[in-house]
């Protein structure tokens, strides 16, 4: 090593939550063993996929099989996994072969671009190429993530999937199910980071109002004959209100232009590198705090569970991909054509299972109850001494939940019981 001269201090490394900056590498070189890729729309996906067989063989080459392969639940449906903000496969690792072993159907989980291994794609470059029409989707959008698990119903050859979303990953399957509600057979919604409508009940507006308006409308046109006041009146209340009406509509259009150049302005700020900076900064400080706080016992929050949550941030561009999805999620005109979620839930129709830590301190559980009430014949489910990751705290009674939620949903038999007599 060479000498380090008088009054020169050796370089420190950079860090983000303990992960060192200075050598970013591609997601292939980070993927696991089991892991896989696929291109949809010049994105490279990271997803895993586990199946009833495959599970079985390896328990059995472990010698920790506790059931014979013929015992599997057969469900019609695969499965796929929908993870949170700030998470990937690896929040559904312990979860996957339970699921795959109560359903026999393939699971599949993917990481959402900006998340995980997926790969992290300029999208400023890349839509800048070619006409308004012939740009490809914004992969930091939510249009993307749901056409993309749409796109692995299809992959895994099935007509229908049950989806499971965890946090913001629930609005994703939701919104999937509402592109294409006859590809969705169930949904499954843990610890959903959906606002549940604050009025539940269904208030109809009459004609009622309108025909009192109208019956005192005519009554001062009847009066008002012979009385010169009154009908001046009548004529500068109907000039007030059509100038009213045009200052208002100014206001709305000047308000949409505003809200315009404001969200340009902040994408443009976040876009900067005193933004990309303050992403880092955020993430370093509150990163591992935030998984900690995630879970009833932080103790329990040992060194796998943190180096699974920060492995993304040795990929190249994380930092970037983030911002882009921040920026994403203030600049999506698509949601803003449609209603808002919160009023869209009843109108849901497959079977749907919610599951709620009681001590979630991220998305608090009377959130879920309301959504269960605004969703027509929802089943909810609540987990005590159990916070925002049922599905890795309590991964057991996590999937009890799940198979009892089928088996009542579908019918689930056991696959030796579908055997034909001898």
């Amino acid at each position: 090593n060479p000498e380090i001269s008088p009054g020169t201090r050796p370089k420190r490394k950079r860090q983000i939550a303990g992960i060192d900056q200075e050598e970013l590498q591609d997601p292939a070189i980070l993927a696991d063993p089991d892991s896989c890729f696929c291109e949809f729309k010049g994105v490279q996906i990271h997803h895993k996929i586990y199946d009833a067989e495959s599970v079985a063989t390896n328990l059995s080459e472990e010698g920790t099989i506790s059931q014979p392969p013929h015992a599997n639940k057969r469900v019609n449906f695969p499965m796929i996994l929908l993870h949170g903000f700030g998470a990937s496969i690896f929040s559904w690792n312990r979860a996957m072969k339970p699921l795959a072993q109560i359903t026999g159907k393939k699971i599949l989980a993917f990481d959402r671009p900006a998340f995980g291994l997926t790969a992290r794609l300029n999208h400023v470059n890349h839509s800048s190429q070619g006409s308004e029409d012939t740009r490809p989707f914004n992969p930091y959008s939510m249009i993307f993530s749901v056409l993309a698990t749409l796109y692995f119903i299809d992959f895994l050859a099935a007509e229908k999937a049950i989806l499971v979303g965890h946090s913001a990953g629930s609005i994703v399957a939701v919104e999937a199910y509402f592109e294409a509600p006859e590809r969705v057979a169930a949904l499954i919604l843990v610890a959903p980071a959906i606002v549940a409508p604050l009025n539940l009940g269904h208030v109809t507006k009459d004609n009622s109002s309108g025909k009192s308006n109208q019956t005192e409308g005519e009554e001062l046109e009847v009066n008002s004959k012979g009385n010169w006041f009154t009908t001046v009146f009548s004529i500068l209340s109907k000039v007030s209100q059509y100038l009213g009406q045009a200052i208002m509509r100014l206001v709305k259009g000047m308000g949409g232009m505003i809200n315009s150049l404001y969200k340009k302005a902040l994408s443009a700020f976040l876009r900067s590198a005193v933004g990309i900076m303050l992403v880092r900064m955020i993430i370093d400080k509150f990163g591992l705090a935030a998984v900690r706080n995630a879970w009833y016992d932080p103790k329990q929050v040992d060194d796998h569970v943190l180096q699974g949550y920060t492995k993304p941030l040795r990929v190249k561009d994380w930092d970037r991909a983030l911002v882009e999805y921040t920026v994403a999620m203030l600049t999506d005109s698509a949601s803003e054509s449609k209603l808002p979620l919160s009023k869209r839930l009843s109108d849901i129709s497959c079977p749907v299972l919610i599951i709620t830590g009681d001590s979630d301190r991220l998305v608090p559980p009377w959130n879920s109850e309301r959504l269960s009430r605004a969703i027509p014949g929802s089943c909810l489910e609540i987990i005590k001494n159990c916070g925002h990751l049922p599905h890795e705290e309590k991964v057991d009674e996590f999937v009890s939940i799940v198979d009892r939620f089928l088996e009542r949903a579908f019918g689930v038999q056991k696959e030796s019981d579908l055997q034909p007599a001898t």
